[in-house]
């Protein structure tokens, strides 16, 4: 009976992971994104870039001889696997067909199968929140090595993408003052398995980069994004209005450039920013700028982090980038560095076809929206509604990523529907389990 259920679960787990798998199989070939390129791109020059892990890089080029389908294979199963564990977890380890019917639901309503299917790190924020709830709620659950697999999907997905960092430590941080709130105080989490995973990604990061290029240095960009971030609302302008002209400024020199979108900043060549020598040669004033904008205008920054915040929050759209403009770098990295599968990339419908997915977001956005609501109304009559304290644990968890991640990028970038979409599909997941997992009135 034993070898007979496991090989159901296996069964079941393999047949989450082709659903998850239906874009790219759709396809006929793993989805890109812009950033793509910038991944792939780091292995093979050894070199650090603006938030390019260069361990996601590796990952990828690993893939590369096999057209890139081992990478979403192993990212579908991660997702499938993870998905089984939490169903573990709140004791429906009986209940193989909920975890297909789960997946079904997501694959139909959610953007979570375009991540799986993407060769991008995004999908490892979903997965790596659920490792982490995993670890400090359902521990008991798991053995040996699978709480050592969980450590390791954290510590990957840390180093696929330093957004993850700021995430992971907010929610661990959170939840340890959700539980010394009196009404919570039966959701005590076993933080130290944690924030042991958290600091394993602390030291992968920096060390997949010394590995990989040389350097012992976490994935650059922190301060530059913040900065286009600041640029965008105008508050760089208005300090250099007042400081302009200042020999030890080097901005003032651009002064009637500085009015420009964050994207643009970023990742046009023509900018002031990389005319100062990028994230590598303008860091340390952009650094100065931002700490001195925030004691000559703490209000500005307090109100277009709050508003970020908001948008961010509610920002979620599923997006597929079909336009061969934004993903020339992409389709040039291809051609350049990898044409055996140039072909395959351009055949495929992404850029044949340059589908529309925006038909998607009449299903996608309110199911995300009504499952937020939904475990928000679960989590506030818990007790009613007879939720385990794992139940209510993984509702609460859900809800903290969803709004520390809208913070997390509303604040230090800008905000963007991927963002916030990669981590959406939680809500509906969670909201399933903790309703199967209700106590009988």
């Amino acid at each position: 009976m034993r070898w007979r259920n496991r090989a159901l679960w296996t069964l079941v787990v393999v047949s989450c992971a082709v659903l998850l798998l239906a874009p790219a199989l759709w396809n006929g070939y793993p989805l890109i994104y812009p950033d793509t390129g910038g991944y792939l791109v780091r292995p093979l020059t050894g070199t650090l870039e603006l938030g390019r892990s260069a361990l996601y890089g590796a990952f990828l080029l690993a893939g590369a001889p096999a057209a890139f389908w081992p990478n979403v294979i192993l990212q579908a199963l991660l997702v499938a696997w993870l998905i089984v564990l939490i169903l573990r977890a709140h004791d429906l380890r009986r209940r193989p067909w909920l975890a297909l019917a789960i997946t079904i639901v997501l694959t139909l309503a959610t953007s979570l199968p375009w991540f799986a299917s993407q060769l991008m790190p995004d999908i490892m924020f979903p997965a790596g929140v659920l490792a982490l709830y995993l670890l400090a709620y359902g521990v008991d659950q798991l053995s040996v090595l699978e709480r050592l697999a969980l450590y390791a999907v954290i510590a990957f997905a840390i180093a696929a993408h330093m957004a993850m960092l700021a995430l992971a430590l907010g929610l661990v941080a959170t939840l340890w003052l959700l539980a010394r709130i009196p009404a919570f105080a039966d959701l005590s989490p076993r933080l130290p398995w944690a924030a042991l995973a958290v600091a394993a990604g602390l030291v992968a990061a920096p060390a997949s980069n010394a590995l990989i290029t040389g350097e012992f240095a976490f994935t650059p960009g922190g301060a530059s994004f913040l900065f286009g971030r600041l640029v965008e609302d105008d508050i760089v302008s208005r300090y250099l209005d007042k400081q302009c002209p200042d020999q030890t400024l080097r901005i003032c020199v651009y002064r009637n450039d500085i009015s420009t979108g964050y994207d643009d900043w970023l990742w046009k060549n023509d900018t002031p920013f990389w005319k100062l020598g990028g994230w590598k040669g303008y860091s340390d004033e952009e650094r100065r700028i931002i700490l001195a904008t925030l004691t000559s205008d703490p209000l500005a920054h307090l109100t277009t982090a709050i508003a970020h915040s908001l948008e961010q929050f509610v920002s979620f759209r599923t997006e597929v980038a079909t336009d061969h403009d934004d993903n020339s770098h992409t389709i040039d990295t291809f051609r350049e560095r990898l044409p055996r599968q140039y072909p395959k990339l351009i055949a495929a419908r992404q850029l044949s076809e340059q589908f529309d997915v925006s038909a998607l977001n009449w299903i996608d956005v309110p199911v995300g929206a009504l499952a937020m609501a939904g475990l928000a109304g679960a989590l506030a009559f818990r007790r009613r509604l007879g939720l385990t304290s794992r139940a209510a644990a993984l509702d609460a968890t859900v809800l903290l990523t969803l709004a520390i991640n809208a913070v997390v990028c509303g604040v230090f970038s800008h905000p963007a529907d991927r963002y916030q979409s990669r981590l959406i599909p939680l809500a509906p997941l969670a909201l399933v389990i903790v309703l199967a997992s209700r106590r009988p009135a």
